[in-house]
């Protein structure tokens, strides 16, 4: 037996100096020192012999064991040790090197537009709303004064789902929605995309973005809708921005009004951005017709109102120089990049 025990010994020196994995090396110490190991094989026969003989072979065997486990404990550190060295070299990182591009987004012009509008209202303390795009016929139309026969709500114009629901054509909607749930005093923006049965070209989208405007309080006049707006167009295009106000017509405000500002490229002496007049339009308005109000029993003899609608397209188109409506919805990141 001390014979078998120099040679498992020997044999496990030679297998644990070639192994070179953490597999191999449990894999040795399962063959000599598990249960059914080589050295706990002798270990068993050990019954077989003389007391003088067992208690030799007991201390060799015991010297054997301690001896493989002691290699066994260093092999496995030594293994350990070569793999983690191999993970760093394999994981090795060049400071030196340049970084990788990363490509960071940037915001769409039409955002952009939107944002810095309501920037301004709400400095002027403006609340922000908002109202479903899908709407009802008398939000779109009949809370807004406008009548069965008038012609934006022919087929040609609005897209209908049923006779009763439709795609807003305007923000104005969320102005009805706002008077049915909120009493005076109102101060609100709401911008939104809005969609018309419009052929698309350079100038017109079938589907395209406003933002809503509505005040109502007590002793509110004209007044107050031109030194907003005027303050407003001063913030958004400069200081030395003049605005014009003339008279038209929209069904839920009276008096109404198109609002014009100097033309921030030329400075109002008429250039090609301009067509020559000096002057730019931006936005439609007026005092909030009583029969609006009415839609959300708001008393008519305490409270009056303004309202405007801004084209948002419109607006970015002219202050970034854009020709085209159509390039804000290809999404060419050329263009789009153009913005950072």
């Amino acid at each position: 037996m001390q014979a078998q025990l120099n040679r498992i010994l020997e044999e496990a020196k030679s297998q644990l100096q070639a192994a070179e994995t953490l597999a191999q090396v449990d894999e040795i110490r399962v063959k000599v020192l598990g249960k059914k190991g080589q050295l706990t094989e002798i270990l068993r026969g050990m019954g077989k012999l003389s007391p003088e003989e067992r208690k030799v072979t007991g201390q060799m065997a015991n010297s054997v064991r301690a001896e493989i486990e002691g290699m066994l404990e260093e092999k496995f550190e030594a293994v350990k040790k070569a793999a983690k060295e191999a993970q760093f070299a394999a994981e090795k990182i060049d400071v030196t090197e340049p970084g990788k591009d990363i490509n960071v987004g940037v915001k769409h012009p039409v955002t952009i537009t939107i944002e810095e509008i309501s920037k301004v209202f709400m400095n002027m303390g403006f609340s922000i709303v908002e109202g479903p795009e899908v709407e009802t016929v008398f939000n779109n139309f009949d809370g807004l004064n406008a009548g069965p026969n008038h012609p934006a709500r022919d087929m040609t114009d609005t897209f209908y789902i049923t006779e009763d629901i439709l795609l807003r054509t305007q923000t104005s909607t969320v102005q009805v929605r706002t008077l049915q749930k909120q009493q005076p005093p109102i101060k609100v923006i709401a911008p939104g995309r809005t969609f018309r049965c419009d052929t698309p070209d350079a100038t017109h989208s079938p589907m395209f973005h406003q933002i809503e405007g509505l005040v109502v309080d007590e002793g509110i006049t004209m007044a107050d809708l031109k030194g907003t707006l005027d303050s407003f167009a001063k913030q958004l295009f400069g200081p030395e921005t003049k605005t014009k106000f003339r008279p038209h017509h929209f069904p839920f405000t009276e008096p109404s009004a198109e609002m014009d500002v100097s033309c921030f490229k030329c400075g109002g002496k008429g250039c090609r951005v301009c067509k020559g007049s000096g002057w730019i339009e931006i936005l439609g308005c007026g005092m909030v017709h009583p029969n609006v109000l009415k839609v959300g029993n708001i008393d008519t003899e305490k409270y009056t109102g303004f309202a405007f609608g801004i084209g948002v397209e419109r607006v970015a188109m002219l202050k970034y120089g854009v020709d085209d409506i159509r390039l804000f919805y290809e999404n060419d990141m050329r263009f789009i990049n153009q913005f950072k």
